[in-house]
């Protein structure tokens, strides 16, 4: 049996988010928005995994799938320090149909990049304040992808 921090190698599982906690407002801030930016896909139709790792390494926030298989990354930022100190975010393009930025209302949004797309949220749903551009994977990338997603999502329900 594996234990809660066991990653699996070759699907890209990883533990659940970051639990809330009383010395560390960022991670209670990532995790309301985590929540948020959950409420605002699963409205949508779309069905969302938290820390899924793609297929470069890299470990989207909020990854999701759409009715038609779309693919949608949300890159959560609790803060200006937490955005300033990611340079991998232009990497999830590559990955995805659509990325946004998931972030507080507190947050400035003039700091987000234009060729992103913006979700303000709380923990209780989340808005778009700026779509995403619409950049459509290749049929075998949106293959592969789907398929990591399943195993990934199916091996956490195993757990």
């Amino acid at each position: 049996m594996l234990d809660r921090g066991t990653k699996l190698e070759h699907s890209g599982a990883m533990t659940p988010a970051p639990f809330a906690s009383a010395l560390n407002p960022a991670i209670d801030d990532a995790a309301a928005l985590m929540r948020g930016g959950w409420r605002f896909l699963y409205d949508r139709g779309i069905v969302a995994i938290p820390e899924f790792i793609l297929p470069d390494g890299r470990r989207a926030d909020l990854a999701g799938i759409g009715p038609k298989g779309e693919i949608w990354i949300l890159e959560i930022k609790s803060g200006v320090a937490d955005f300033r100190a990611d340079a991998k975010w232009a990497d999830y393009f590559a990955w995805a149909d659509r990325f946004f930025f998931l972030v507080s209302e507190r947050f400035p949004a003039s700091l987000i990049p234009e060729q992103t797309g913006l979700i303000v949220a709380d923990a209780f749903g989340a808005g778009v304040v700026r779509e995403s551009p619409v950049q459509t994977l290749a049929p075998a990338r949106r293959k592969a992808l789907t398929l990591r997603f399943a195993r990934c999502a199916a091996e956490r329900a195993m757990r």
